[in-house]
């Protein structure tokens, strides 16, 4: 994978995915030119299956109103929501449950549902975070059929950020089971996404922000007016979407385990039908404030979704 300072002359920011440590994925900034004719591969490890909740761990300042776009996202995802004004963030979510019915398993089916919230305002660990505190943080939330996301407010840096990734998700040794009875070694997954409204935003905020590099168009408006926290949304749903059908590192991606490529990452800057290097690709906008979206969620709100790759059609699936 070319470094991030070697893109400065490329003409688009691209996002991979890179695993550190214990099966820690990122979505990372880069550039890799991808074949997209072939499905993302099984690499015979577990899923998640049954029903999983999602809890959120906010680290640092976060106002309510700003809380509540992510909650909302994560309500959205529910199966019940499909009946939500289309396209619809459920309706997004869909296309995962197609790489479970590939394992042709019923009891492989997957469902989220809004867990707990733990909300850290005091800053325990200081305003700049190490990979191994943000799986500290993340261990603080329910480790038994549930996903911890950590999210952290613009004040704080994490390792990596900006320079190197907008986000990361990956897995870490359960405190709750450790190792179980039968040998195997029990793992909790978890993800962790930056605000990068005030430290990277032309990178990890992109398309609400004119991008660092690559053609200067002008940035859309967000959907929440909120370009930290929209651009939180883009960079959650890829990593859930990755966590979903690749949790432990042993489940669908392509190419090298150390640089995999995985349900959302393998569609890098894709949001709508026609989107190219710099062009998100044709949207919906809101007749009442001009935002750029392509999913209806719930209480109304409206997101933009990352295009997540179709294993059934070999493509990048967008819902606009």
């Amino acid at each position: 994978m070319a470094s991030f300072l070697s893109q400065y002359t490329l003409l688009k920011l691209l996002f991979v995915i890179s695993l550190f440590q214990i099966s820690i994925a990122a979505r990372n900034l880069g550039e890799l030119v991808q074949d997209q004719s072939q499905l993302l591969h099984y690499h015979n490890g577990p899923l998640l299956s049954g029903k999983i909740s999602v809890n959120l761990i906010w680290y640092g300042k976060f106002k309510s109103s700003q809380r509540a776009i992510i909650s909302d996202f994560v309500n959205s995802l529910s199966p019940s929501m499909s009946k939500t004004e289309q396209p619809s963030v459920a309706t997004w979510w869909q296309t995962t449950e197609k790489y479970y019915h590939l394992l042709k398993k019923s009891s492989s089916a997957l469902s989220l549902y809004m867990g707990k919230q733990i909300i850290h305002q005091d800053y325990s660990l200081g305003k700049s975070l190490t990979t191994r505190q943000i799986i500290e943080l993340a261990s603080k939330g329910e480790q038994k059929n549930a996903i911890n996301v950590v999210l952290t407010s613009s004040d704080v840096t994490v390792e990596g950020f900006c320079s190197s990734r907008c986000g990361t998700h990956g897995s870490a040794l359960s405190s709750i089971n450790g190792r179980q009875g039968n040998g195997k070694v029990s793992k909790f997954a978890y993800i962790w996404v930056g605000n990068s409204e005030t430290q990277c935003p032309g990178q990890c905020a992109w398309p609400f922000h004119q991008p660092i590099y690559g053609p200067q168009t002008p940035p859309l408006v967000a959907p929440n007016n909120d370009v930290g926290l929209d651009g939180m949304v883009i960079n959650f749903a890829s990593l859930l979407a990755g966590t979903a059908t690749n949790p432990f590192g042993s489940g669908y991606y392509q190419g090298a385990a150390e640089a995999p490529l995985e349900a959302a990452s393998a569609c890098p800057g894709v949001y709508g039908k026609g989107a190219y290097p710099g062009y998100a690709g044709n949207l919906l906008v809101d007749s009442a404030t001009g935002a750029s979206y392509n999913a209806n969620g719930s209480t109304g709100r409206k997101y933009l979704l990352p295009a997540i790759y179709d294993p059934s059609t070999s493509s990048c699936s967008t819902l606009v």
